[in-house]
């Protein structure tokens, strides 16, 4: 990983889009690289959207990552993957959990979920990956952010070893062998296209 590579998380509060970037983070420390964290909690507590920008390669001058400069952005649900479609690069990967959370403003009937939002993902480039589904067959249904962590590690170039090593060391003890497994399934997923 010669160049920096820029990767956006976004998801809503409660998804562990936080804990995913924290982990994306050591695991990248633990290969010896750089890294530098820029995060947005918003109302995070409440639902709201969460985005966090992690900066890893040789060495990293700054957490800033303009529109259009995200090599990779991993979304936590349809809808915040379809607001931050802009920050992706050109040519860049679009990692989707295959999932849709409806805001508080649509379910109030104040606003609508936005039309065809898939397809315009999929036009993007997205490879959706069932990751929900992934932490439930994996035991425990929080692990989706870890699933998607597998799912992207498929494609940067750090040690399968290092990330299980630095997920086994930082989530609860009586969730490693779910997260474990989600981590594998979702990275199983992505090497097999689906």
């Amino acid at each position: 990983m010669a160049q920096t590579k820029t990767v956006l998380l976004c998801g809503v509060g409660g998804q562990g889009t936080i804990l995913a970037a924290d982990l994306l983070a050591r695991v990248a420390l633990a290969a010896g690289r750089d890294v530098k964290v820029s995060e947005i909690h918003g109302m995070a507590q409440r639902g709201g959207a969460v985005t966090t920008v992690v900066r890893v390669g040789e060495e990293v001058h700054s957490m800033v990552s303009d529109l259009g400069c995200a090599d990779i952005v991993m979304a936590f649900e349809t809808t915040e993957a379809l607001r931050n479609l802009p920050q992706l690069a050109e040519g860049g990967a679009l990692i989707v959990n295959d999932e849709t959370i409806k805001p508080l403003p649509v379910l109030t009937g104040r606003s609508s979920m936005p039309r065809d939002a898939k397809k315009r993902l999929q036009a993007a480039g997205g490879r959706f990956i069932g990751a929900s589904r992934i932490a439930r067959q994996a035991g425990n249904a929080k692990c989706a952010n870890v699933a998607l962590l597998g799912a992207l590690s498929a494609t940067l170039d750090i040690p399968e070893e290092i990330w299980t090593d630095v997920i086994a060391g930082r989530v609860p003890a009586k969730t490693v062998e779910a997260n474990l497994g989600a981590f594998s399934a979702g990275r199983a997923a992505m090497e097999r296209g689906e």
